[in-house]
């Protein structure tokens, strides 16, 4: 037994399918019904920690898509990755501040010592000043520490050089160490 059942009268109509999607940063338009969604994250700074970016005309600004895209970013977010090999620091996460103003940031930072199959983990709390040419620490950095074994003579730091405010891994003698980091600031300025 069949189960279509055709009504006399009109019956459902079909639904609108959008024809511009509206963001906060330009229009994203469907191109043969098709929408492209993507996600990012970003250094640039909103107060809200996320803003969307929809379609690009010809000549329109890089980083916008195409006109059927939309691009949702995570924003005030910085991040980074390097390998240490011995008794050697280096920066994680290099950030350049661009406006004047004061920046506080969380960094969580993860350690895998490939060496000696062992892990460490790190929370670093700073906040610096850019006046536009230079950072200052304001204060000491707070630091929240979990470390395995020997991976205690490991270490992390966030510093100054320049304008750059750096978040370090320290490795340790004879020992290969990946580090991974990410981190989030809240900006105020005039």
């Amino acid at each position: 037994m069949s189960q279509i059942f055709k009504r006399a009268t009109g019956g459902v109509t079909p639904p609108s399918v959008p024809q511009t999607f509206t963001t906060q940063d330009g229009n994203a338009v469907p191109s043969a019904n098709i929408l492209l969604v993507n996600a990012y994250d970003s250094e640039e700074n909103d107060p809200n920690g996320i803003t969307t970016k929809g379609g690009a005309a010809a000549g329109d600004p890089p980083g916008t898509g195409v006109s059927n895209e939309m691009d949702i970013y995570l924003t005030n977010r910085i991040q980074g990755t390097v390998t240490t090999v011995g008794a050697v620091t280096s920066a994680i996460i290099t950030f350049t501040p661009t406006l004047v103003g004061t920046y506080a940031i969380e960094v969580r930072i993860s350690a895998f010592n490939t060496t000696s199959t062992l892990g460490a983990g790190y929370s670093l709390f700073g906040t610096a000043r850019f006046n536009g040419a230079t950072s200052t620490l304001c204060g000491t950095v707070d630091k929240i520490v979990n470390e395995e074994g020997a991976m205690s003579s490991a270490n992390t730091t966030m510093t100054i050089s320049g304008a750059d405010i750096l978040f370090n891994g320290a490795g340790y003698a004879a020992q290969t160490i990946n580090w991974s980091a990410v981190g989030l600031y809240t900006y105020v300025g005039a």
